[in-house]
């Protein structure tokens, strides 16, 4: 285990949560849970977002699904270690579960009223509802205000980040873990360069090619939102959408097979679709220019269409969706505090994870964090990449491609296992090790 890592900023004797999502609601708990007094800032009930319903806090918005509970996938693997560091999201979605096979879903309103209900408990708590449209002035202070951060403080956030590093829509294309790809069936080289390239090309023929556009255009969409425009995507077109307008559309952009040759034919092939390398190790590929709003089940079914991704297994699904995050590899230090700004930490989906308890798990770790800032003036080191909550923050830190783009957990995010481990023994392994590493860590970080 590495030292204890300082960092700047003073000591402090409370702290401000911007934000009562789940993300913001953790890292109250954190907080309160280490003896410090907490001001917890919402809009709600007062104001409601277009995305909101429930005056509540916790809100769940998109599903009431946190995914698998199973302890050897990744999903499952975060939610164990959320539990063993007392995540008061994790307490109330066992309390209020519902029947869902291998998935781990609530009663959604039970959920909300079990997170409110604990927080308000608490006697160090001050709940203030209100608007936040600046940046306040308080240190140490955690933002947790999710996709859907109101345009005045967006634009306060944007003050001190830069406009070039807040984002406000995801143009995400699926990624692949790369053990998955039937490699007899592909060829690697870059385009117009001779040789062995930096990409993985899946060749089509026409009547592959034909197949696969005709099921994309007739497959099924994630409906937008009443908060979504779809004018705003035209900057990141979805491929089904380019389909419609021309079945021959892709073969001119995102599967151009212009520059490249199938060593195995000597030929151009009819189209191409390209996976580039998501990371340093190479267990994680992305689909170029794939993004979608297809639904899950249906991007599973027609990738793997696919030459060489018949039994692809997808680490991340495309989307197109209204997301507002910062670009955390420049921005944020491993303990999610803002650089050159000592005691500003930022939590939840607005640092570039995906999905329920991705978020939480940021707001879990960032009240660990300006907690041990305002007690002791200094963080603890971030938890070892062998973890889930580690693998995250090294996701936040770590640019692979020309822009940072969110991400769920996945083991693709893991160092990668010694030796050879067969796929279906691997979550086991993972989780392992993970757990392993965990309880050291706890244990070091401990005053």
């Amino acid at each position: 285990m590495e030292k204890t890592v300082k960092t700047r900023g003073g000591a402090g004797l409370s702290v401000t949560v911007i934000g009562a999502g789940l993300a913001g609601c953790e890292a109250a708990w954190q907080l309160l849970s280490q003896g410090l007094p907490v001001t917890l800032l919402d809009m709600k009930p007062r104001d409601l977002s277009p995305a909101h319903r429930s005056p509540r806090m916790a809100e769940l918005v998109c599903s009431n699904s946190f995914r698998s509970d199973s302890p050897d996938s990744a999903a499952g693997l975060l939610k164990e270690e959320l539990s063993r560091m007392d995540s008061l999201i994790m307490r109330a979605a066992r309390d209020t579960r519902v029947p869902a096979g291998k998935a781990l879903a609530v009663d959604r309103e039970l959920f909300s009223r079990f997170v409110e209900e604990t927080l308000r408990a608490h006697g160090s708590l001050s709940v203030r509802q209100e608007q936040v449209r600046n940046i306040p002035r308080e240190r140490p202070l955690i933002i947790a205000t999710g996709p859907l951060t109101s345009e005045e403080l967006a634009l306060s956030i944007a003050g001190v980040t830069g406009a070039k590093s807040l984002f406000f829509y995801d143009a995400i294309s699926p990624v692949i873990e790369s053990d998955s790809i039937d490699y007899s069936k592909v060829f690697r080289a870059s385009r117009y360069e001779e040789g062995a390239g930096d990409y993985i090309n899946c060749p089509l023929n026409s009547d592959t090619y034909e197949a696969l556009v005709k099921s994309i255009r007739d497959g099924d969409e994630v409906p937008l939102r009443d908060f979504e425009d779809r004018k705003c995507f035209e900057g990141c077109l979805p491929l089904e959408v380019m389909v419609r307008r021309n079945h021959e559309t892709p073969r001119y952009g995102p599967m151009k097979p212009v520059g490249l040759k199938d060593p195995r034919t000597g030929r151009q092939p009819w189209a191409v679709v390209q996976l580039r390398r998501e990371n340093n190790e190479g267990t994680l590929y992305s689909m170029v220019g794939f993004q979608t709003k297809l639904t899950r089940p249906e991007q599973k079914r027609i990738f793997r269409m696919i030459p060489g991704l018949e039994n692809a297994e997808f680490a991340r699904y495309g989307s197109i969706h209204r997301n507002t995050y910062i670009d955390s590899p420049t921005l944020l230090e491993p303990s999610l505090e803002l650089k050159g700004h000592g005691g500003l930490f930022f939590a939840g989906q607005i640092t570039g994870v995906e999905g329920y308890i991705e978020s939480a798990a940021m707001g879990l770790l960032a009240g660990i964090n300006a907690g041990a800032l305002a007690r002791r003036g200094f963080m603890p080191p971030p938890p070892p990449p062998e973890t889930a909550l580690g693998s995250l923050i090294r996701h936040l830190g770590t640019r692979t491609g020309a822009a940072f783009q969110p991400m769920n957990v996945n083991f693709g995010l893991f160092p990668p296992l010694p030796g050879r481990i067969p796929r279906k023994e691997r979550g086991r392994h993972y989780a392992r090790r993970s757990l392993e590493h965990l309880a050291r860590w706890q244990e070091h970080a401990k005053d």
